[in-house]
């Protein structure tokens, strides 16, 4: 009898490990986002005991329902997607989560995205080209403003030599939204190839590039600062800007240095740069959240320095925004405002909403813009 027993434990354990194992071989072969040649894509979620599974993506007006197979994988294939970088998750029985089979993730606080890359016929600006690359490294600095140890993200361009001292570059100081971490220009915004790609063809100078965590109030893992300002000013002129200029061959005049930032990182911009152009030469807000209101209360507070010192610094004052972005109106009114006050600048405005797909064609054309 306990022989007989013990067989049957024997064969209940296989059986076990084959469910196991047929389980993550099922894993293993799912393929999603799958982009296919007319650009529809495919995406699919293992979640046999769901039932109901929807896709969010950026390219969709509304979440498109997904349906299940025997195996318990749901899919569904969209309509041709136009060329783009998209954010995308799935909505699993009212949860929000992210695709275990695609390793790009979109760095965020609080959602926690996917991204999908759909081609078009010629390489977009982030393609990865047979160009020379530059370097994006990991630092982190010891705050004594926040009393934190913050991280940042730096790209170094094509050639740079940290022990050559007779070169050294301009930086620009790039800011990320909201909710967004220092790794979203890099990992969603794709700074590091664009900047590749424009430097190899000769249309961007050749440039140090650090990305701070701007949030002052959330630290690196993650705990709140209680008390800590949501501008950035402070941090970024006592801490981001020593560390840079004391471990980077960077040039330290205003006319080498640069800020833009998208936005919350936009109206961080431009506290920090209209509020120091003695610091800050190139600014450039993408839809900063701001408004008209806010820039007369800035200059009578003194968080922006006077029209006269602007026009008399700055080289450029470049605003983007999408026209279907909620912050669109606030950046109307701070253009009217600058053409008030006879401040020179330069605009763009694009369709779209308050995308990071808008934030790459943005960072294309300053880039090229900046340092000349």
């Amino acid at each position: 009898m306990k022989r007989i027993n013990l067989l049957l434990i024997c064969c209940l354990v296989c059986q076990l490990f084959f469910a196991i194992d047929a389980q993550a071989q099922m894993r293993r072969q799912i393929v999603s986002p799958e982009v296919h040649k007319d650009r529809t894509v495919t995406f699919r979620y293992n979640a046999p005991e769901a039932t109901k599974a929807e896709l969010s993506a950026q390219f969709l007006k509304e979440n498109l329902p997904m349906t299940k197979d025997e195996n318990g994988v749901w899919s569904v294939t969209t309509p041709p997607v136009a060329p783009d970088l998209y954010p995308y998750n799935f909505i699993i029985d009212q949860v929000t989560v992210n695709d275990p089979n695609n390793v790009l993730i979109f760095p965020n606080e609080k959602f926690k995205g996917s991204l999908v890359d759909v081609h078009g016929d010629t390489p977009p600006i982030y393609a990865v080209q047979d160009v020379p690359h530059g370097k994006i490294s990991y630092r982190f600095y010891t705050s004594k403003t926040l009393n934190d140890t913050r991280p940042l993200v730096v790209y170094t361009p094509p050639g740079y030599d940290p022990n050559d001292k007779s070169k050294s570059y301009p930086v620009l100081y790039l800011i990320h939204g909201a909710t967004d971490t220092h790794e979203t220009w890099f990992k969603v915004g794709r700074v590091n190839f664009i900047l590749d790609n424009l430097i190899a063809q000769g249309k961007a100078e050749p440039m140090i590039i650090v990305i701070p965590y701007a949030n002052p109030r959330m630290t690196y893992t993650g705990k709140n600062i209680e008390g800590s300002p949501v501008d950035f000013t402070d941090e970024l002129i006592k801490e981001v800007i020593p560390y840079t200029e004391k471990n980077y061959r960077v040039r330290t005049d205003a006319d080498s240095r640069a800020i833009a930032g998208f936005s919350r990182g936009g109206s961080q911009t431009l506290n920090a740069g209209l509020g120091h152009p003695e610091l800050f030469h190139y600014i450039c807000p993408m839809a900063p959240a701001v408004n008209a209101q806010r820039v007369d209360e800035s200059f009578k507070n003194g968080t922006y320095a006077s029209v006269d010192v602007l026009k008399s610094n700055l080289k450029l004052l470049w605003l983007g925004c999408g026209t279907e972005d909620f912050l669109y109106e606030g950046a109307v009114g701070f253009a009217a405002k600058m053409d008030d006050l006879g401040v020179p600048y330069e605009k763009k405005y694009t369709p779209g909403g308050h995308t990071w797909m808008n934030c790459r064609i943005y960072l294309y054309e300053i880039a090229q813009k900046l340092f000349k």
